[in-house]
């Protein structure tokens, strides 16, 4: 790893339809954080403004997973997320966590990697002690390179506002992201391997269809589309390239397994856990294990 990324900020799911993208994970047994709306620079060195978007998370102490919502289309978009939902909309976003947003932007820009400079963030939130600001920072990886997804690293300036020990505690008994699976193109592959391992400071190495690269407790997993049906049979392909799952690591896969299936949700066993269709979870699948 370099010095400077130190494994997954978040992984984000996004859409249009956030009260039920809200539903479906709750009754996955995921607790939520409250809802709260983003106020977002559209430069670097630009205050932040209300923007369209609002999202709610599934927190785990270092990391989460972000439910992105498009919930005022009248408001300013300077991340340009209507565009990505017009795309298609579903696990769209990767940020991987950084401890000093400036450094990184400019190592990769260094490398000739395409960014957007550092941007700020920020949102209101409900606190034991009051509503307070999270406030980050964030380097965007320009998306024209970037087929699978929208990549960027984060830094949290304000992290105990973030990872509330009340929203840590999950009904299905998750206890992390322990990886993201990519699944890409077979041309753009090679391509996709090499951005991964200059960013995160690491070789890949192979086990079986996957190209793996670690990134702190998060692997990150990466197939050739042509082998995709080995690793996620019978699963949509929303574009040539995409991020296609998460693996969450569950305290009991069992009992995981029961409520997720009690709260309405089809799941098929895996060799260590079971798996959630995309279908089911808003276009991202998802591997339980424990």
């Amino acid at each position: 790893m370099t010095d400077d990324i130190h494994g997954l900020h978040h992984a984000g799911i996004l859409t249009r339809n956030l009260d039920g993208l809200e539903h479906r994970y709750t009754a996955l047994g995921f607790t939520l954080s409250p809802r709260s709306r983003h106020l977002l620079s559209a430069g670097p060195g630009q205050p932040p403004v209300p923007g369209c978007t609002a999202n709610l998370c599934a927190l785990f102490g270092d990391s989460y997973i972000e439910l992105l919502g498009i919930v005022d289309d009248t408001a300013p978009d300077p991340w340009h997320t209507r565009s990505m939902a017009d795309e298609y909309e579903g696990f769209r976003i990767l940020n991987l966590e950084t401890i000093d947003a400036a450094a990184t932007d400019h190592r990769l820009t260094e490398h000739g990697l395409p960014t957007s400079g550092v941007l700020d963030l920020a949102r209101d939130i409900d606190t034991e002690l009051g509503v307070r600001t999270v406030r980050a920072r964030a380097v965007h990886i320009d998306p024209r390179s970037t087929p699978e997804g929208h990549l960027g690293l984060a830094q949290h300036l304000t992290r105990e506002y973030v990872h509330q020990p009340r929203y840590l505690d999950h009904a299905n008994g998750a206890l992390g992201v322990a990886a993201v699976l990519i699944v890409a193109e077979d041309r753009e592959f090679e391509g996709i391997v090499d951005r991964y391992s200059l960013i995160l400071g690491r070789p890949p190495y192979q086990k079986g269809p996957l190209t793996l690269l670690d990134a702190g407790s998060v692997q990150v997993e990466l197939v050739r589309a042509t082998a995709a049906e080995e690793v996620l049979p019978g699963e949509p392909a929303p574009a040539a390239s995409y991020l296609a799952a998460m693996t969450i690591r569950v305290a009991d896969a069992v009992r995981a397994r029961e409520l997720v299936e009690a709260g309405g949700t089809a799941t098929r066993g895996t060799s260590d856990g079971f798996f959630v269709s995309a279908r089911d979870a808003f276009g991202a699948a998802l591997f339980f294990t424990a």
